[in-house]
């Protein structure tokens, strides 16, 4: 049930669900979310249950500010104070100690919590709703089944879960991939999965180096090998190589899919059904093109929407021109690598 997000009545309906333990679909700037209240440990349940998602894979919590942070947190280094009058609200999610007894199942029973502050107008007014209700956190991870595409439109959510799922209507988002993860609970900064905020800004601002993850990190969202990924195969290849092999495939005849502007329907011939996503111009003969802006910031954005719109054209690999390997481009390479460790090279 999509309902729109700048009506009041809407967010009041939605906030009043939450408060009583059920799941709505909520915009954010990063990706759509599947919330349930987060001091409520049945009502996180029904989110892990929802998704297909292991109890011990943790949910970031969202919150309204920085007051809503501390209800979670037994306490706010100060290099995460300084994060946070950074970048808050915004997309950057940071771990910190968890205070005890609340959020255990949120936090996939680690002792440790991550936090995001949301600068989604439309999640904000939901936010603010339910700490009128009593409720100051909302545990939230994308809406969709646990390993697939990241949801960027209302509709994306209300194609994966039941139809009477409540799902308010943000628009399009607008960063397009998840938050940058930073690890804060353990005396030094760790990055524990990109965003579009780079590590250069982050630094900048802690005043200290961000540390690689070592087998003592907390687990995190969005961290698994294998993640972000649609039913197609994905296939991630330098220039060189995506140009090599569409070389191949086009000497050889193969039959792919038709070209989007003809308005016919992907190959159903048998044949491998193929769809091309890259930022050079290429000869790609009838498999479906699409371009990949050139700068990161409006990558990121497009990606998990093209990811999905191939998805339902019956595609059945994608083949992806690799980032250029730039720290603004750290986001979107992590979401592609892990979409293309869904599945065994053949």
């Amino acid at each position: 049930m999509v309902l729109d997000g700048q009506d009041s009545a809407s967010v009041r309906r939605a906030a009043e669900a939450l408060a009583q333990g059920e799941l709505v679909g909520l915009p954010t700037e990063t990706v759509y979310g599947l919330a349930a209240r987060a001091d409520q440990d049945a009502a996180v349940a029904k989110i892990f249950a929802a998704k297909g998602r292991p109890s011990d894979h943790p949910l970031i919590v969202h919150v309204l500010d920085e007051s809503g942070a501390r209800v979670f947190a037994q306490d706010i280094p100060e290099v995460a104070h300084r994060l946070i009058q950074a970048f808050w609200p915004g997309p950057l999610t940071l771990i910190v100690r968890r205070a005890a007894g609340i959020a255990a199942a949120a936090a996939g029973g680690q002792d440790s919590v991550g936090l995001r502050c949301p600068s989604h107008p439309v999640a904000r007014a939901l936010l603010a709703q339910c700490r009128a209700l009593g409720v100051e956190g909302l545990a939230a991870p994308s809406a969709n089944r646990f390993g697939r595409v990241s949801p960027t439109l209302a509709q994306h959510v209300a194609d994966e879960f039941d139809p009477g799922l409540l799902v308010l209507d943000g628009g399009a988002c607008d960063v397009g991939i998840e938050s940058t993860i930073i690890d804060c609970s353990r005396g030094r900064l760790v990055l524990l999965r990109p965003g579009v905020l780079t590590p250069e800004q982050i630094e900048a601002v802690a005043g200290e180096p961000l540390q690689s993850p070592d087998a003592r990190a907390p687990r995190a969202s969005g961290t698994l090998a294998a993640h972000y990924a649609p039913r197609a195969v994905v296939r991630l290849m330098s220039t060189d190589a995506l140009r090599e092999a569409l070389n191949t495939r086009l000497s050889r005849g193969v039959a792919g899919a038709a070209a989007l502007d003809t308005g016919a329907s992907p190959a159903t011939d048998g044949s491998a059904g193929l769809a091309v996503y890259s930022r050079t111009t290429l000869d790609v003969g009838d498999a479906l093109y699409r371009p990949m802006p050139a700068q990161a910031r409006a990558a990121a954005r497009q990606l998990f929407a093209v990811l999905r719109e191939l998805d339902a054209e019956g595609v059945r690999e994608i083949w992806v021109e690799s980032p250029p390997d730039e720290a603004a481009w750290d986001g979107v390479r992590d979401r592609l690598s892990r979409a293309a460790a869904a599945f065994v090279p053949r």
